[in-house]
């Protein structure tokens, strides 16, 4: 009898890379803490006094144009406020670790007005869908978009396309699509990226 034969080990993934201390303490991503170190890279200096931050640290008239270059705009108004806190021994430096932190919570911020303005594009392009009514997409609302865009789909694709949005199978087209579905396709079809 010939030996059985042993399947072969299944590829698992690379493991995800370890949140740095900084990453974690400022619940950021490793990305961003890498976008934040080199946009601060860009404007830091060396200064004696300094000399145990190995980073480096930028000047208080710096700052605005190193948030600047990470996308987070600073008015005229809010520096002295901002200055009070990066820099409160009024030494006109800031060091990394203020620095990261203010950043952080602004790249917070802004994934947080990303995350709501997509939640409300979903929302919006599926009351396109259903005409504002509750309940889910059906077979009547695809009829009623093809007609607006003067479009002739034979009833199969539609139905096909209503049970591949739901993923119940050839007969799910009965059932239309939730929104959580709805969202699923538009993130499967790449619509945010």
């Amino acid at each position: 009898m010939a030996p059985k034969r042993r399947a072969p080990p299944a590829a698992s993934a690379p493991p995800a890379k370890r949140l740095s201390k900084l990453a974690k303490e400022n619940h950021i991503t490793n990305e961003q803490e890498l976008e934040i170190r080199e946009a601060f890279s860009l404007f830091s200096v060396e200064v004696e006094e300094f000399d145990n931050e190995k980073e480096g640290v930028l000047k208080t008239d710096d700052v605005r144009r190193c948030l600047v270059a990470l996308g987070v705009t600073v008015k005229k108004s809010q520096l002295p406020s901002l200055m009070d806190t990066l820099d409160p021994m009024d030494s006109g430096f800031v060091t990394f670790g203020p620095f990261l932190s203010y950043a952080a919570i602004h790249m917070q911020q802004e994934d947080q007005e990303v995350q709501q303005g997509y939640i409300q594009e979903v929302q919006d392009s599926y009351n396109l869908f259903t005409a504002n009514k509750p309940g889910p997409i059906t077979l009547v609302h695809l009829r009623r978009i093809c007609a607006l865009l003067k479009e002739e789909v034979d009833d199969q694709l539609l139905k096909d396309m209503l049970a591949e949005a739901n993923g119940e199978g050839r007969e799910g087209w009965r059932r239309g699509v939730n929104l959580d579905a709805f969202e699923d396709v538009m993130r499967r079809a790449g619509v945010f990226g």
